[in-house]
């Protein structure tokens, strides 16, 4: 299994990423209606977005979206595991696992000083998962509507 961090030129990668996101998450309206390439060049080619994938065969068999935040509190950042799947024939191999390493080291590279990462009630693989690699936070997450 090979892991990089996609660039803009990797637009078929992110494809295959989003088709995996899509089945994971059960949400194939929102991972499968991608924007548009030029779109999706422009958001690869941002320094603060960090996308990861798994790679068995040519093929894109997980991967991760996370964003490093700078701070203002103190000269650091923080970076948000935003999305993080495996195809589900591919799970419980440590690929999951990989990719947070991967990123961990990312962050420590750029200066971050943790990595953070939301689970919801109920997805019991992903908190046994994040409980396992770090110290778990009971917080509330709200959504507010942009007018």
């Amino acid at each position: 299994m090979q892991i990089r961090r996609l660039t803009p030129s990797d637009i078929p990668l992110l494809r295959q990423l989003n088709a995996v996101f899509a089945d994971a998450f059960n949400e194939p309206e929102t991972y499968r209606l991608a924007p548009d390439d030029r779109y999706v060049e422009q958001v690869l080619g941002q320094d603060h977005v960090i996308v990861l994938v798994a790679i068995e065969e040519s093929a894109v068999v997980g991967g991760l979206v996370a964003y490093d935040l700078p701070k203002l509190e103190r000269a650091r950042s923080e970076v948000y595991l935003y999305d993080l799947a495996v195809a589900a024939a591919h799970r419980r191999q440590g690929i999951a696992t990989a990719l947070i390493a991967r990123l961990r080291v990312l962050a420590h590279q750029r200066g971050a000083w943790v990595v953070f990462v939301q689970a919801d009630h109920g997805d019991d693989p992903a908190i046994a998962l994040y409980e396992k690699l770090g110290m778990r936070e009971d917080v509330m997450h709200f959504d507010l509507p942009v007018p």
